[in-house]
């Protein structure tokens, strides 16, 4: 190694030292500019519904951002912080697909089969002329959107799926469906021979970074995990049949900002966790203004107000809705991805624009409408990405 004059290496010091102060009073600006433009939508939203405290995460160009407000617990006045662990509903389902097409990505199980190879109760039964990925597109033939009143338990909710009677062929109709991803969910933990929630944390979080999310929050986390609120009243998810693969997680929005940067970009992952990332974003069936793929929501992109809230409007969410397959040419436009999730006490709401390298994540310790969540998010967009 040649040698080095002190004062060259002095002068090269202070560049590096100018350079480091400027990236970081680059970043610096960029956050107080994006804090900016998510204040003036998210303090007039949580006052317009009396949301006690919500987190937002933006990914921008690579970058993370998040950005607190208010309290995870009204009785205690606990601020939000970086840390504030949130009920995000039925985005756990993305996760569930994803591990499906992980298992799928490891070779122990292919979304063409039908759920009786794996689970034999549910062999030569209506629900078993569906395929795994007919279950994780909702169009196994009318699933219902929850299990009826007393199925208590998973045992109960298998039983139910044994006689339960399909109202149209498999890939005919959409129907949001709590009982079509549990059902896959229950079969990928099947297939990769383990408990669904220890392999959501050892296989997806550990791969995707995410080291604060859980489904069963453990109680050195539990000072860290708000309340919700319904009513005013403080309230937490309650357990139900197959509620771990529909709506099971809690995270921060730090770490799912990481969740979405894993889905902008997933060249990242490791080989087989990058095909079944890859996988969850193929569009299969379109509904309306909206292409269902297996798991995340899609719209063209440019997309416009109008459309987004079409797609999440609750004819979509409610109603059977007839779908028209999609060819394979379907992944290769450009898209926007998006999904909600809610619990009694909690609202949330994800996207994310590939082309863009834009992603938003909202959560909130209150179910609030999901129009305004759209119309929110869009506000956001709107300022971030221009059309």
């Amino acid at each position: 190694m040649p040698f080095l004059p002190r004062r060259v290496c002095g002068h090269a010091l202070v560049i590096l030292f100018g350079l480091a102060a400027s990236f970081a009073a680059r970043a610096g600006d960029d956050a107080g500019k994006l804090r900016a433009i998510v204040d003036e939508t998210i303090r007039p939203l949580m006052s317009g519904y009396a949301i006690p405290g919500m987190a937002v995460a933006l990914t921008l160009n690579g970058r993370s951002y998040v950005f607190n407000y208010g309290v995870s617990s009204v009785q205690d006045r606990t601020p939000v912080t970086a840390s504030t662990l949130f009920e995000i509903g039925s985005i756990s389902k993305m996760f569930t697909t994803t591990l499906a097409a992980y298992a799928q990505a490891t070779g122990h199980l292919s979304l063409a089969d039908h759920p009786g190879r794996y689970l034999p109760q549910l062999e030569g039964s209506a629900v078993d002329r569906a395929t795994l990925l007919h279950l994780g597109t909702y169009t196994a033939g009318g699933l219902p959107l929850q299990f009826p009143d007393g199925i208590g338990d998973d045992a109960a909710a298998l039983a139910y799926l044994r006689e339960w009677k399909a109202d149209a062929p498999p890939g005919t109709q959409r129907r949001y469906s709590n009982p079509s991803i549990g059902l896959l969910g229950a079969v990928t933990a099947v297939a990769l021979k383990g408990r669904y929630a220890n392999l959501v944390e050892s296989r997806l979080f550990r791969g995707f970074g995410m080291h604060h999310s859980y489904i069963h929050v453990p109680a050195r986390a539990m000072g860290e995990y708000a309340w919700g609120y319904r009513e005013g009243k403080p309230v937490r998810v309650n357990a139900g049949p197959l509620d771990e693969e529909t709506y099971g997680i809690k995270s921060t929005a730090a770490d799912m900002i990481r969740f979405l940067q894993a889905n902008i970009d997933p060249s990242g992952l490791e080989p087989p966790l990058r095909r079944a990332v890859r996988a969850t974003q193929v569009g299969h069936f379109r509904v309306g203004a909206m292409v269902q793929g297996f798991g995340w929501e899609q719209f063209p992109w440019p997309t416009s107000r109008e459309s987004l809230l079409a797609g999440n409007a609750e004819g979509v969410i409610f109603d059977p809705n007839p779908v028209q397959a999609l060819g394979p040419a379907a992944a290769r436009e450009p898209r926007l991805f998006d999904k909600t999730g809610s619990t009694g006490g909690f609202g949330a709401y994800a996207l994310f624009v590939p082309v863009q390298r834009l992603g938003l994540v909202m959560l909130a310790n209150k179910s609030y409408p999901i129009a305004a969540r759209v119309e929110a998010a869009w506000a956001i967009l709107e300022r971030l990405a221009p059309r």
